[in-house]
């Protein structure tokens, strides 16, 4: 799930970006080598720490990489352009037994995720979602989502959780959105995972009477409506995470209900 606009940048005349002369080809792999993880965490870093301005105790300047101590334990799409010969999107799983291996799941630092183990379901945490800037709007993320549904189904997948993100951490200004998540989209108390009390910051900002529930949801990010619309909740409470500049909320979804959500979305598209 997406994290965290670049700081100190110098100022610079606009660059003008040449016009693809052909559509785009897309085609999407499991990252199988060293090689494969070095792209995906090459573009996180044009995303992550170039443009949102994060940031991250292994965060490699010189050789511009955005990486931390769970990439080894978590297994990597990479969505390539061909026509281009690039990597222009990924996403990052992992399933319960590599989190086993690993020592907890990623976003354990942030939330108790203990309503999830108790359920007895097989979980699947996802994370570090990004698509060049060139890509987005279009039909990349599809992409991925698609090969994303093919892993849960290949791997029994039952809940899909994560934490997805604000840009930056000045909670007055995110009031209206964080407050629309709280009244209208927290999770059930059975799956309800709530934010460590290190960083806890309460969603319930704004009396759900008077929030203007459209210009909330105008705040939102594309990719945590893109949940929303598939069924997926939040945990209880965000959390101020200043080394990403992000405010973050836990998104949790039943696979079930998703994948019912997602075949009338394509239904309701594709006019049939």
């Amino acid at each position: 799930m997406p994290r965290s606009r670049a700081q100190g940048r110098l100022t610079t005349m606009p660059m003008i970006r040449p016009v693809r002369q052909t559509a785009p080809q897309f085609r999407v792999t499991m990252a199988r080598d060293a090689q494969d993880l070095i792209a995906a965490q090459r573009l996180r870093y044009d995303v992550f720490v170039r443009e949102l301005g994060g940031g991250g105790d292994m965060v490699d300047h010189d050789a511009g990489l955005e990486r931390d101590r769970f990439d080894p334990f978590f297994d990597h799409l990479l969505l390539h352009d061909v026509t281009e010969g690039q990597v222009v999107g990924v996403y990052r799983m992992l399933r319960s037994d590599q989190a086993r291996a690993a020592g907890q799941f990623y976003s354990e630092d942030e939330y108790d995720l203990s309503p999830l183990r108790r359920s007895g379901r097989n979980l699947l945490e996802l994370g570090r979602s990004c698509l060049h800037r060139d890509y987005r709007g279009g039909m990349a993320m599809h992409y991925l989502w698609s090969a994303l549904a093919a892993y849960v189904a290949d791997n029994h997948i039952d809940i899909l959780f994560g934490v997805a993100s604000f840009h930056g951490t000045d909670v007055q200004a995110l009031a209206a959105p964080l407050s629309l998540l709280h009244h209208r989209h927290l999770a059930p108390p059975e799956v309800r995972v709530r934010a460590r009390a290190a960083a806890f910051q309460s969603m319930n900002l704004i009396h759900e009477d008077t929030l203007d529930r459209r210009a909330a949801m105008l705040q939102v990010p594309a990719l945590i409506k893109a949940y929303l619309r598939l069924g997926g909740v939040v945990g209880e409470g965000a959390w101020i995470d200043r080394t990403f500049n992000t405010t973050d909320v836990c998104l949790v979804m039943d696979t079930a209900q998703m994948n019912t959500r997602q075949s009338r979305l394509y239904t309701s598209r594709s006019g049939a």
